[in-house]
């Protein structure tokens, strides 16, 4: 099993739970509130896939939060995700205010579909909760031969997350955007970010497990740099991603996600473009092409404190293979989880 890649700073030790049980937990928390058994298998692989690539943040942890969101009822049970057309002839995908990882499904399945007939596709998200690792759906629509561009905003109003370049006060969501293409000989490239400097997951993480959050990335109500989650929670906020360039790229997605897309629902907009990636060149060529570029990466000389220049996707990837079907939690977030269980199936 490989090492986790974290960026807790964790005061307990983690313990190891095999795909196995993980699933029978996962499934039975969200079968007990009330989701269809299509629906609590689709929660439970994600999140367990998460997991096992290492993306802490968006894994096991979150059956946490969507369990709340399910009982507050911010997202809704027994929604099924359907596909529609604007007056105008856009294609949406209408996720009926439930979890947003059935939906974001449905919806790169549509968008490679017209791909394949039209070279290029674009249609909205909307009306969902929160969809999960993106990356997990590029990297599929990669290996199919696809390019594909995510972008997620406009519930600002709602979700007031990350402070703007400059300012010292929430304002944005987290806005994410993800990037995945075929790539070289080792799969595709994925580029799966927030715009702010952690994603709001690694918040959440921290504080079901008791930990500290890396330097920089927090300030508290009073503008003040923090590493305690609960800060955040106390009217606190994230910085953005690169200063002036994660505040942008965020603003640009806020527009996209309301101005453009319209009035949102439940969490967030996406706008989803899907290009076949044939069109300009044969798949051969472009993993030869993409292959020569990655390795030039490769080749580069660590900086210090580094081991080695790594390519987007891979990490998640090799870990994924590494971990042997094991899952290594902080204990006190597999014990929630469990309690959490238990509390359901008494019910």
């Amino acid at each position: 099993m490989t090492e986790t890649h974290s960026k807790l700073e964790l005061k307990q030790q983690r313990i190891k739970i095999n795909v196995k049980e993980a699933q029978f937990t996962i499934q039975s928390i969200f079968s007990s509130i009330g989701c269809t058994p299509r629906v609590a298998e689709q929660i439970a692989e994600h999140l367990i896939d998460s997991s096992l690539c290492g993306v802490e943040s968006h894994g096991l942890m979150r059956a946490l939060q969507y369990a709340d969101q399910f009982k507050s009822g911010y997202i809704v049970c027994d929604a099924e995700p359907t596909l529609k057309k604007t007056a105008n002839g856009g294609h949406v995908v209408d996720g009926g205010g439930g979890i947003g990882i059935p939906a974001m499904q449905v919806a790169f399945e549509k968008a490679m579909s017209l791909a394949s007939e039209t070279g290029i596709s674009a249609l909205a998200v909307k009306n969902v909760g929160h969809t999960g690792r993106c990356g997990a759906f590029a990297d599929n629509a990669a290996g199919q031969g696809f390019l594909t561009i995510l972008i997620g905003g406009g519930n600002r109003k709602k979700w007031r997350q990350v402070a703007p370049y400059g300012g010292a006060r929430a304002m944005l969501p987290t806005n994410p955007w993800c990037i995945g293409m075929p790539g070289g000989l080792l799969g595709p490239i994925v580029l799966d970010f927030a715009t702010s400097k952690i994603a709001g997951g690694w918040i959440y993480a921290a504080k079901s497990a008791g930990a500290l959050l890396p330097a920089g990335c927090l300030i508290d109500k009073e503008g003040n740099p923090t590493r305690d989650p609960n800060d955040y929670f106390s009217g606190g906020a994230i910085l953005p991603a690169g200063e002036h360039k994660g505040y942008g790229l965020a603003l640009i997605a806020e527009l996209i996600g309301e101005a453009m897309l319209g009035p949102v629902a439940t969490e967030a907009n996406w706008l989803l473009i899907c290009i076949k990636t044939g069109l300009y060149n044969s798949h051969g060529l472009l993993t030869e092409i993409s292959e020569e570029i990655l390795n030039d990466m490769r080749l580069c000389p660590p900086a210090p404190g580094f081991l080695r220049v790594e390519i987007p996707g891979e990490r998640e990837r090799n870990h994924k293979q590494a971990s042997d079907g094991i899952i290594a939690i902080p204990e006190p977030t597999w014990l929630q989880i469990k309690n959490l269980e238990s509390s359901l199936c008494a019910l």
